[in-house]
């Protein structure tokens, strides 16, 4: 019952969060504009929470939430073309009950995975800065105790695989050459959760090849496999 109160007050901190005055009027503006395929919908507008399997063994990290995406429906990774390519695979390897994510009451069940982001609001460009990533930590943090079983993490992009190197580094981690990479897997050990690396699930890199259905299928199906393997025993790979 604490854990569950405990999960509420997160969510609602960040669904009301304004600390960042530039995101808070950028996600609001795109919420009144809206975009014209989307004129009949209500749009969140507000701080995204995380989603999934609070009992999950693995955090799904992204950069933020889309203008259209999660701004639009309220949870991470739907509603946008990242998410489009990002559910069928976890759908794929056994992560998701449905191949798509709709909306906040499509009743999608993650098994095993909770998705997050680096930053909790839809930011210009797609670009939030330095400062507004470090207001959005303490919100990662307080999900990532939260999370009791977790055993590891999949970094969607540079910016996510660097925010899992800050944490690493404040508990003491020597994270000199943990370089990012598609597939790029990196076990510590000492009771922190492993890293894999992919290439972010965006439009511009899934409509140019950089990242390929069979590209990405190959991380789920590492991190399927590093849950059924004794993590003492998970190739160090740089």
């Amino acid at each position: 019952m604490i854990e569950k109160e405990a999960w509420k007050n997160l969510e609602n901190e960040i669904s009301t969060c304004r600390k960042c005055e530039r995101l808070v009027d950028w996600r609001e503006a795109v919420a009144r504009e809206k975009k014209r395929a989307y004129l009949e919908d209500e749009y969140w507008g507000k701080g995204v929470p995380g989603y999934g399997d609070r009992n999950a063994r693995i955090l799904v990290l992204g950069l933020a939430p889309g203008a259209h995406g999660s701004n639009r429906t309220g949870r991470m990774f739907t509603g946008d073309s990242s998410g489009n390519f990002l559910y069928p695979a976890l759908f794929r390897a056994g992560f998701s009950d449905k191949e798509f994510s709709l909306n906040r009451e499509d009743q999608l069940i993650l098994t095993d995975l909770f998705i997050s982001a680096v930053c909790r609001c839809a930011p210009p460009g797609n670009k939030p800065s330095p400062v507004e990533i470090e207001s959005c930590r303490g919100y990662l943090e307080r999900e990532l105790l939260l999370l009791p079983r977790l055993e590891g993490i999949v970094a969607l992009g540079q910016i996510a695989f660097h925010e899992v190197l800050v944490r690493y580094k404040k508990s003491g981690l020597d994270v000199s050459g943990m370089k990012f990479g598609h597939g790029a897997f990196y076990n510590p050990g000492m009771d922190h959760p492993w890293l894999l690396a992919s290439f972010h699930p965006s439009r511009q890199n899934t409509q140019t090849g950089r990242l390929t259905k069979e590209m990405f299928d190959h991380i789920w199906q590492t991190a399927r496999e590093l849950l059924n393997c004794n993590r003492k025993d998970a190739i160090f790979e740089q």
